[in-house]
């Protein structure tokens, strides 16, 4: 249980692991997650469930190593075992068939919207992705989303690849140029996702977000993840993780993504320079 039967680094310090974990396989949805600890003592850390296969019995994780924790994370190798999978966790992507959707994927942002890309288009859906990153050696996941999208686009902040500029850009030349775009889902950086929700209110067009707040047992009992939504107090782990984008408090939740900047920089530093010995699964 949990050993790691693949791994694959898809860009820089951005990698893809195959875990091995036969129930989560079988029930997890669309938009649900997982926490995990990759050793005793270590930190809890959320991560979307990016896929699964039930007759292999195993689920795929995308992490970037940025912090300690992932880069603790980024450390195992085929054939270690994480200490601790606790999901399926969150609810699941509501799911219909709106006409035309857009997904929007930002940075690593592109790994939780895949499998809600492929629901969609399960479901029916006319499916425009839009995915984006500062250069064209950050995008992840383009020929995962061009193969479920009938339409897919790029965009990169320096213009190294795609579209030069934003993702919003994109979008708003999508509508502009006559798309009747009924439903958007944006997933990435929360700047990028209070303009596209910025940008959907706009023109009056539904959209949800997938918001990452500070998270720590993924049950509700911590409060820590907690988000405002319509003027109201919402956890992320078990109301979300998605919310109405018309409706979240983005100043806010900005804010609290920034309480422990100062304290994650330093733990990065230490982590920068130490290795963890991980048993395998016996």
């Amino acid at each position: 249980m949990n050993e790691i039967v693949s791994k694959e680094e898809i860009a820089p310090d951005t990698f893809r692991y195959e875990i091995r974990h036969p129930k989560i396989a079988k029930k997890r949805r669309a938009g649900q997650f997982v926490i995990i600890r990759s050793h005793e003592g270590g930190e809890r850390v959320p991560l979307t469930l990016v896929g699964s296969d039930p007759d292999a019995g195993t689920v795929t994780l995308i992490f970037q190593a940025v912090g300690h924790s992932t880069k603790e994370l980024a450390q195992l190798e085929v054939g270690d075992a994480l200490m601790d999978m606790a999901g399926p966790l969150g609810q699941p992507t509501h799911i219909e068939n709106y006409g035309t959707a857009c997904v929007i994927g930002g940075g690593y942002g592109t790994a939780p919207v895949l499998p809600i890309a492929a629901a969609l288009a399960d479901a029916g859906n006319d499916l425009i992705g839009i995915i984006g990153a500062r250069s064209k050696d950050l995008l992840i996941l383009e020929k995962e989303l061009g193969d479920i999208c009938a339409e897919l686009k790029v965009a990169t902040d320096d213009g190294s690849y795609g579209h030069h500029g934003f993702v919003t850009d994109v979008l708003k030349d999508l509508i502009d140029g006559g798309r009747e775009v009924k439903f958007v889902l944006a997933v990435g950086p929360t700047p990028m996702m209070r303009a596209v929700a910025n940008l959907t209110r706009e023109y009056d067009i539904p959209c949800m977000v997938s918001l990452n707040p500070l998270m720590i047992d993924g049950t509700g009992m911590c409060g820590g993840c907690r988000v405002e939504v319509g003027g109201e107090t919402k956890f992320a782990c078990v109301d979300g993780p998605e919310f109405d984008a018309h409706q979240v408090n983005f100043d806010l939740l900005m804010k609290r993504q920034a309480t422990y900047k100062a304290e994650e920089a330093e733990a990065g530093h230490w982590g920068s320079h130490c290795k963890i010995g991980l048993p395998k699964d016996k």
